[in-house]
């Protein structure tokens, strides 16, 4: 019986052993596939030793500078509303450090964003006057960028931008950050070469007006910009910290565009929310996008009862009226 039992275990064993020996080849294998189907959209530019993706559009200025949010998505972030802008001024979407095309950088701080951010613009040539456009986190970055380079900024949006205060005003209503996701994401990095992650995150099923090439693009990257995305997750308390007291931007035009469409009861689950939670959440995200537009003078809001937290892809309209908006208000400036 014993050796029966031995026997099946290390029958278990090989089998195992050929699935992980497979699954790391299919990874291999998919990982040139991706590189050969999905390449980059625009250029990748050399920032001194590491490349940035960079996609710039159009023509005209301000020069619009698309911000994503802590996501695995980087440029694609803003594929509902990319075009829709350049037809009207210069438009640049872009993906960090670690971030689909974008290879990662060896040590992830908030002003480590904001030079390569600005060394990618400069390598390209992309010229000041900027706008630029924050979705989340992307929004803490507006105003890190603005504060190191105050005479390149003329205008911001912020699309459902974080508050660099979020966490700590979560916490009041019982609502804390928890790292159950991180945890998620870095056994998937670790098990990526298995194909594991690819797995994973093969169930990526987009966002509307997204697109399916861009869909398709951002699940065949995905197992690499994991590491990207664990990379700015821990350093969210460091870039939240910087950000608060980078707040005052004089009376630059400034559009704050606030997500307020409630929560369904399958979000509410999946976020572990009681509906009292909820609507706590949503009392204080509106007045802390209230605290934003107040944060220039010649700031407002719009509050966007339908669309979730990604408004560019719910409505799109919304996000390129306020961005032409802001253009506009520069340019009138400028004459």
């Amino acid at each position: 019986m014993k050796r029966v039992l031995k026997m099946i275990g290390l029958g278990v064993l090989a089998l195992l052993t050929i699935a992980v020996v497979a699954g790391a080849i299919w990874e291999r294998i998919a990982q040139r596939g991706a590189a050969r189907e999905f390449p980059p959209t625009g250029q990748l530019v050399d920032i001194g030793g590491r490349r940035i993706h960079l996609d710039c559009r159009g023509s005209g200025s301000p020069t619009v500078v698309l911000i994503h949010g802590l996501d695995i998505g980087g440029a694609l972030s803003w594929t509902a509303v990319h075009d829709s802008i350049a037809r009207t001024t210069r438009t640049c979407g872009y993906s960090r450090a670690g971030i689909m095309w974008s290879d990662p950088t060896p040590a992830f701080t908030a002003t480590g964003i904001v030079e390569d951010l600005h060394a990618a613009l400069t390598a390209a040539g992309e010229r000041a006057p900027l706008v630029l456009v924050g979705h989340s986190l992307g929004g803490p970055i507006n105003l890190l960028y603005t504060k190191r380079y105050p005479d390149e900024v003329a205008g911001l949006v912020m699309v459902d931008a974080s508050h660099p205060e979020q966490f700590i005003r979560f916490e009041k209503i019982g609502i804390t950050t928890e790292s159950a996701a991180l945890k998620v994401l870095e056994v998937a990095a670790a098990l990526s070469w298995t194909g594991i992650g690819r797995l994973m995150t093969g169930q990526i099923k987009g966002m509307p007006n997204q697109g399916m090439d861009a869909v398709l693009a951002q699940r065949a990257w995905a197992p690499r910009s994991i590491r990207g995305a664990i990379a700015e997750m821990k350093a969210l308390p460091a870039i939240f910290a910087e950000a608060a007291a980078a707040r005052e931007l004089g009376d630059r035009p400034l559009v704050v565009l606030t997500a307020m469409k409630p929560m369904s009861p399958a979000e509410l689950k999946a976020a572990g929310f009681t509906e009292e939670q909820a609507r706590g959440q949503k009392e204080m995200w509106l007045a802390m996008h209230q605290e934003e537009a107040g944060w220039s003078t010649a700031g407002r809001q719009v509050v966007v009862p339908d669309a979730s937290h990604y408004i560019q892809f719910d409505r799109p309209d919304l996000v390129i009226a306020a961005v032409l908006e802001v253009v506009g208000a520069v340019r009138a400036a400028s004459h």
